[in-house]
């Protein structure tokens, strides 16, 4: 039991009827965790990663999490969404494809579009043509809540969006238009999901692209200083990642034929400023390291592309997907911290 009655409900009716799944991205940090779920309910996994961005770690972590039985239901593919030919061995017999392969990160599209265009518009395009020829059952991609782009409407709602605010917005956009135009001319069953800030285990907290919670809870393990940009009260509605697997999982599956070829929003309906970010994470951390809760935070410049306060309206996503979020902030940063613990206080 997950501990999660919305995806115990989904695991036992995958485990009464087995499919096979691909999950590109496998070894990322959102990959990793929809890889590890779908082995502890005993399905037939095909990974697809050339270790851009994912890490091999992340694989070894879900072998130790899954049984050996579990584990031998696993193939991994290392290979490049930009390539037509292993898009296709990668979908060949797959009944479900949730597409996680991306280059992410803002300031990584602003430092190099071409590359961002590559791996998320050709890439993504060869995969939607692959499961297409492959005749895989539903498709689920990785979309993402920067598709508002200037929009400033709160909460957000999927049918309005605004103008993109960087080129890695543009690709997810596109995405969601690729999709869309393969379920009219094809018939193909699709499903984006845009998720806000997903966070916890494994996601990776080095190098310039780390997401805030990693990045700042490795600082504060190490004694370093937590450098917020802008004045700390831009704020994100922070998803722990079990939402997110658990939004992919119903996607894959649902039954509801009003629910397919739609964009659903991933989140939990909340907004926090990084600021009240900071002290969360400074209070958590404080519990085991006393010496955390004197750390005080510098601030920097206003990061270029980023969209000022985000907020998720989920109730499209609990109508027709059945989505009900099992962790809030608060109850994903305590999940999450152990694992950040371990890592930076050997």
């Amino acid at each position: 039991m997950s501990g999660n009655p919305t995806l115990d409900l989904i695991g036992a009716r995958l485990r009464a009827a087995p499919s096979r799944w691909l999950v590109t991205g496998c070894a990322g940090f959102i990959g990793s965790h929809l890889l590890e779920t779908l082995l502890r309910y005993d399905q037939q996994v095909v990974g697809l990663d050339n270790f851009a961005t994912g890490h091999r770690r992340n694989l070894q972590q879900v072998q130790a999490s899954v049984t050996a039985e579990q584990w031998a239901r696993f193939r991994l593919l290392e290979a490049d969404i930009c390539d037509p030919a292993a898009c296709h061995t990668a979908c060949a017999g797959v009944d479900y494809v949730l597409h996680q392969a991306a280059l992410g990160s803002v300031p990584r599209s602003l430092a190099n579009p071409q590359a961002t265009n590559a791996a998320n518009i050709d890439g993504f395009l060869n995969m939607l043509v692959a499961a297409r020829d492959a005749g895989v059952r539903r498709f689920v991609y990785a979309a993402s809540s920067s598709t508002y782009g200037d929009h400033p409407g709160l909460p957000k709602q999927e049918h309005t969006i605004g103008k993109p605010l960087s080129p890695y917005a543009v690709t997810k956009l596109v995405n969601e238009l690729y999709a869309d135009v393969f379920g009219r001319c094809y018939g193909f069953a699709s499903i984006g999901l845009r998720y806000f800030n997903v966070f916890g285990p494994r996601q990776d907290p080095e190098g310039a692209y780390a997401a805030v919670i990693p990045r700042w809870t490795r600082a504060l393990l190490l004694g370093e200083t937590v450098t917020i940009n802008g004045d700390g009260e831009t704020s994100r509605d922070f998803c722990f990642v079990d939402n997110a697997v658990q939004a992919n999982l119903l996607a894959a599956t649902t039954q509801n034929p009003d629910a397919i070829n739609q964009v659903y929003n991933v989140a939990v309906n909340d907004r926090t400023t990084l600021n009240t970010l900071f002290v969360q994470l400074r209070e958590e951390l404080a519990l085991t390291h006393p010496q955390i809760a004197a750390a005080k935070a510098a601030y920097g410049d206003f990061r270029a592309g980023d969209v000022r306060h985000s907020q998720a309206d989920i109730g499209k996503a609990q109508q027709l997907l059945g989505y009900q979020p099992s962790h809030r902030l608060a109850e994903g940063i305590r999940v999450a911290m152990p694992w950040y613990v371990q890592q930076f206080t050997r």
